[in-house]
C-alpha cells in the first residue's frame, strides 16, 4: 500500500488489458501533448517501434480519429461527435446547461459545471462572463479532485472509503505551492465545506485565481456534480464582491437543483 501523505503517489490499477488498444490510447495522448508529431516522435513518447506506431497511427487514420498532415500527425475531428453525444445525454444537461451561461452572465466571472469521473474532476459545461479570464481549464479537461475548488466540492460529499481510494490511486500532487498535498489536511477542508455547503480555491489549481463551487445534488442526496465561479485573486478574494457571488451560486445551485428533482 501508497503511503497516503505521498505526493503524486499511484497505485496501479490491476484486471485484464488488450495491449494494442492500450497502444493506440498512449498514441492519442501523445498527439494530445505534443499537438502535432512525426511518427518517429510518437515512437520515442510510446516506447513502440515505428512500425507499430504507424500501423496504429494508420487505422486511427482511417476512422478519422487522427489526421495526417505534410507536418505529421494530429488527432482528428471524430473525438468533437464522441464528446458532443457523450455530454448531451448526460440526464442532467438540459437543466444544467442554460444556468451556467445564466450563472456566468450575472456573475461576470467563468462559470463551470464538473462531474467526477474515475477520480478526476471533469468539466461539462464553460461559459465566460463579461469579466471572464482565460485558464486552464476547458470543456473535457480532466483535472485532479483536490486541486480545484469544484473537485473538493465533490470530494467533499462523497462516501469516505471512496476519498480514500482517490487519494491512493491518485495521490494529492500539487501544481502550485498553495496546493493540498497532505491527506489529514485535505480530509479537514471537506469537512469545513460540508458544513458551510462551498468549497473555495485560493491558487491551489492556478496561480492569481480564485474559485469557489457547491456541490449540486438530487432529492435522495445523491451527487451530480459541481458549480464553480472563478476569475482573478484581486478581484474575488475578500469584500461584498465575493459574499455577492457566494450567494448567486448558492441560490444557482438551489434552483439546479429543484428542476432535477422535479423535471
Amino acid at each position: 500500500m501508497t503511503n497516503k501523505n505521498n505526493q503524486g503517489g499511484k497505485k496501479k490499477r490491476s484486471g485484464n488489458v488488450i495491449k494494442s488498444v492500450e497502444t493506440s490510447i498512449t498514441i492519442i495522448e501523445a498527439l494530445k501533448q505534443q499537438k502535432r508529431a512525426q511518427v518517429g516522435e510518437i515512437a520515442e513518447i510510446t516506447g513502440s517501434s515505428k512500425g507499430n506506431v504507424s500501423k496504429h497511427l494508420n487505422t486511427l487514420a482511417k476512422h478519422d480519429f487522427v489526421r495526417k498532415t505534410p507536418d505529421g500527425y494530429e488527432l482528428g475531428l471524430r473525438y468533437l461527435d464522441i464528446g458532443g453525444f457523450v455530454r448531451e445525454n448526460l440526464p442532467e444537461s438540459r437543466v444544467i446547461k442554460p444556468k451556467i451561461l445564466e450563472l456566468a452572465e450575472e456573475t461576470g466571472e467563468v462559470a463551470q459545471f464538473a462531474v467526477e469521473s474515475n477520480g478526476k474532476s471533469v468539466v461539462i459545461y464553460r461559459e465566460s462572463g463579461q469579466q471572464g479570464v482565460l485558464t486552464r481549464t476547458r470543456v473535457g479537461r480532466r483535472l485532479p479532485l483536490h486541486q480545484v475548488a469544484s473537485g473538493k466540492a465533490m470530494l467533499a460529499h462523497m462516501p469516505n472509503q471512496y476519498v480514500e481510494d482517490i487519494i491512493e490511486t491518485h495521490g494529492l500532487e500539487p501544481v502550485t505551492d498553495k496546493t493540498i498535498t497532505e491527506r489529514e489536511a485535505l480530509l479537514e477542508e471537506l469537512a469545513e465545506i460540508r458544513e458551510r455547503n462551498y468549497a473555495i480555491n485560493d491558487g491551489e489549481s492556478t496561480k492569481g485565481l480564485y474559485a469557489v463551487a457547491a456541490p449540486i445534488r438530487t432529492s435522495n442526496d445523491s451527487l451530480v456534480g459541481a458549480c464553480a465561479v472563478s476569475g482573478p485573486s484581486h478581484r474575488m478574494r475578500g469584500g461584498n464582491n465575493i459574499d455577492e457571488i457566494i450567494e448567486t451560486l448558492l441560490s444557482f445551485v438551489n434552483e439546479i437543483e429543484l428542476n432535477l428533482t422535479y423535471s
